[in-house]
């Protein structure tokens, strides 16, 4: 398994390696983008597993917890503040591994979906 997993937050380019990675079958995550719907349709990171959008965030945070609080999950979003944000609530109410995408899509040359 990828060391890269074990951070608290990774590069575009780790995400990139990540992404191939588990394509290979090597590692196990689930990429959340938790921007607006808007945003995401205008282009996301190929590989995205499921749009939780902020703006309904207390609709859908329970859920997700009790769903997916024992596997590694990834968050990323235009930058990284809105990802930032939701890690840390996640990690709060006892989510271990939750990693941020630093840079956000912003700072991604991999391959987007439009």
């Amino acid at each position: 398994m990828s060391n890269l997993l074990d951070k608290s937050y990774v590069h575009s380019e780790e995400l990139e390696v990540l992404l191939k990675e588990r394509e290979e079958g090597k590692v196990d995550f689930i990429l959340v983008d938790v921007r607006e719907q808007m945003e995401y349709d205008n282009g996301h990171i190929k590989g995205v597993d499921l749009l939780k959008p902020t703006s309904t965030f207390q609709s859908w945070a329970q859920d997700f917890l009790n769903e997916y609080k024992d596997k590694t999950v990834i968050f990323t979003c235009r930058t990284d503040s809105r990802s930032g944000q939701v890690q840390q609530v996640f990690r709060q109410n006892g989510m271990e591994k939750v990693i941020n995408h630093a840079g956000g899509i912003v700072s991604y040359r991999g391959d987007i979906d439009r």
